[in-house]
């Protein structure tokens, strides 16, 4: 005859209730019996820690379950699991530390603090010998992480490249379909919704970074953070440049490219046009898409929403679940892995391909010069376009593969030249030559 076993409650603390915090707490009161079923134990919400107490919510918190301690909240003995969705580095980052010391495990959302101190957080899971898990801090409900953490752990992953920002992709693809600059398009992602009213780390490729950073720490087993990628973001994007690339059957998206190279990983966040063919140029408006290359299981790609409250939190109470599991059966899941210990490569050795977009007197030999320059500096020319501008003209360059060393060099050059007005534009080109 078989008795069951009856488990204590697993306890449950969170850390903000925002747009992502309130619908965690939403899913932990609406889905309790079925994550007491998942989970082997009844997961019970004992705290929430907000700023407020009187701030409007997206949930009806049951009583006595607010608090503005969140120090309190995290040191209590019967917390088990402590969620954080705060967000920013302090004081989550401190918070996390405590919880931590405090024999509870962590699920987190915070893509900015993994990606600037991420090692300081799992070397303190490590000597507390519990769980650090954060599946939401990159493409919200996608997974994606826990695939790179686990799923592949047997291959060898290598590139990832992804679109991780729904607010830029909206933008660019306003831009791409209505013809609308940057302005227009950011001020209509803002009156929906998609873009904060201070967009900046959005726009300007911050939070695409830090993405970035924890997709090729994964990716690559080395320890990768924000300071380590190369970021540049879309608000120089024009509607010309939109235009050029549907010229070339391209489109332009702010990609975040990791890449494996020579046992040395290159990690870069800017706008680059691919052409409409990948399987990335057809995500549209604030969706998210994972693009992952390995030596054994091929080409992956990995799509959905990537922001929202309730997307997100699918991605939190999925690693709660693992979390919790752990707990019972008092193992923990895979740490850091930071093993390879590969070099980070300068931005000047990555190579890839350019378009160049440069505004000319229009006279005789002026082609050549141009060529002559592009030539000096050792990037080989693939295809040339010239359109007329009465006195002026446009030159419109795309290179073959070159450094990104050569092709600032060659634009340092062009800028010099007589002949040349202006360099109006310098954007990477991605995916195949043709």
């Amino acid at each position: 005859m078989n008795a069951s076993i009856e488990h204590e409650p697993l306890r449950v603390a969170v850390l903000g209730c925002g747009s992502v915090g309130s619908q965690v707490v939403r899913l932990l009161l609406e889905q309790a019996g079925d994550l007491t079923a998942r989970v082997g134990a009844p997961v019970e919400l004992v705290g929430v820690a907000v700023r407020r107490l009187d701030a409007a919510r997206e949930v009806d918190v049951p009583e006595g379950l607010l608090t503005t301690d969140a120090e309190a909240l995290v040191s209590r003995e019967d917390v088990d699991v402590v969620v954080e969705v705060i967000g920013g580095i302090e004081p989550a980052r401190s918070l996390i530390l405590a919880a931590l010391d405090g024999g509870a495990s962590v699920v987190t959302a915070n893509k900015a603090l993994l990606a600037e101190d991420g090692p300081t957080l799992f070397e303190a899971a490590e000597k507390a010998g519990r769980d650090l898990y954060y599946e939401a801090a990159v493409a919200g409900a996608i997974p994606i992480l826990r695939p790179l953490r686990e799923s592949l752990a047997g291959d060898k992953v290598t590139r990832v490249l992804g679109i991780v920002n729904g607010t830029t992709n909206f933008i660019l693809d306003k831009m791409d379909t209505s013809g609308a600059g940057f302005t227009e398009a950011l001020e209509e992602a803002q009156e929906l919704g998609y873009a904060e009213a201070d967009p900046t780390a959005d726009v300007e490729g911050f939070d695409a970074a830090a993405k970035a950073a924890i997709l090729a720490s994964l990716a690559f087993h080395s320890r990768v953070t924000a300071a380590d990628v190369h970021r540049e973001g879309i608000s120089e994007v024009t509607a010309h440049d939109i235009k050029s690339a549907r010229d070339m059957g391209a489109v332009v998206k702010l990609l975040a490219i990791c890449e494996l190279r020579d046992d040395a990983v290159a990690v870069r966040v800017h706008p680059a046009m691919i052409p409409r063919s990948h399987p990335l140029a057809s995500v549209r408006e604030a969706y998210n898409a994972v693009f992952v290359e390995s030596q054994a299981a091929g080409q992956l790609m990995f799509y959905g929403p990537g922001a929202g409250g309730a997307p997100t939190a699918s991605a939190v109470l999925g690693d709660l679940v693992t979390v919790a599991r752990n707990r019972l059966a008092d193992t923990r899941g895979a740490g850091e892995s930071a093993y390879a210990d590969r070099a980070i490569l300068p931005m000047g050795e990555t190579t890839t391909r350019y378009h160049v977009a440069i505004d000319v007197q229009d006279r005789a030999g002026v082609l050549a010069a141009v060529a002559t320059a592009f030539a000096d500096h050792g990037v080989s020319i693939q295809t040339v376009r010239q359109e007329g501008r009465g006195a002026d003209a446009q030159l419109v360059v795309v290179s073959h593969q070159a450094s990104d060393a050569e092709l600032s060099a060659t634009v340092a050059h062009l800028r010099r030249m007589e002949i040349v007005r202006e360099v109006t534009s310098v954007m990477r080109v991605e995916g195949d030559a043709e």
